[in-house]
């Protein structure tokens, strides 16, 4: 029990330094902070009343195998969209090894419900591990900016740069939203049925299922943060970050004011 104190207390102190450190960034990093934190406010509210009552529903209703299986198989379409991405970036080793596991996760994994290309991964020197790649990252390898900081309605931090990259991934690359699979489930479909309706379900399956993952992490953030709005903003912003360069990371300033 002292330890675990201790620890609490060690925890605490090491993010408040962090925390101080992040404030020093100057305003001009995020010059839409007001409005930003008024939307912030709306998703905390809306995320205390509806998400995450929901995602504990579902979590308490949906037995542990078929939520896995769940997750695996969204999982599998975000890898068309890193395919996608890291072709972009002629990043062709991470492209083969996504393509590989949309590959063997699709056929021999029952349409992405069964993760076998991490098993392989894990199980042998091919590294087909997951990646994580979206048009918000391509955009940043080829040096375009962030832009300012946005918090979004209903999904969260975000940028400009990331808004475009969304919109891009979701119009053109996501199995789900993609204009393309739209077409091809109209042209299939009986003619009661439209491709939107058939998306809509899957879209709040998808959303509930993200939600659910993330429900052991609410606790700690609200505990550890002076200022959950700056550490949630600065947490973001070193994310992207890391993600854009491949873990070489620049300083902050440099990726704001690129």
């Amino acid at each position: 029990m002292i330890r675990t104190k201790r620890f609490t207390t060690v925890t605490l102190l090491i993010i408040g330094l962090f925390l101080t450190g992040c404030a020093s960034v100057e305003n001009r990093h995020d010059p839409l902070e007001s409005m930003n934190r008024s939307v912030f406010e709306f998703n905390e509210i809306l995320d205390e009343k509806v998400m995450e009552p929901v995602a504990r529903g579902y979590k308490a209703v949906v037995p542990d195998p078929i939520e896995m299986v769940i997750g695996n198989f969204f999982s599998n379409l975000n890898d068309v969209v890193v395919t996608a991405n890291a072709l972009l970036q002629l990043n062709f080793p991470d492209a083969a090894a996504s393509g590989t596991r949309v590959l063997i996760n699709t056929t021999f994994g029952m349409l992405g419900m069964i993760d076998i290309a991490s098993d392989v991964s894990n199980a042998s020197d091919i590294d087909i591990s997951k990646r994580n790649e979206d048009f918000g990252q391509t955009l940043g390898r080829y040096g375009v900016g962030t832009g300012p900081y946005l918090v979004l309605p209903l999904m969260g931090p975000s940028t400009v740069r990331d808004v475009v990259g969304i919109g891009v991934d979701g119009y053109f690359a996501d199995p789900v939203t993609s204009v393309f699979t739209m077409k091809r489930i109209n042209h299939s479909l009986h003619k009661s049925l439209d491709a939107v309706t058939v998306r809509a379900p899957v879209t709040v399956l998808r959303v509930v299922d993200l939600r659910a993952e993330l429900l052991g992490t609410d606790k700690m953030l609200e505990e550890a943060a002076l200022d959950k709005y700056e550490f949630v903003r600065d947490a973001y912003m070193q994310r992207r970050n890391s993600l854009v360069h491949n873990g070489d990371v620049p300083d902050i300033d440099d990726e704001w004011d690129e």
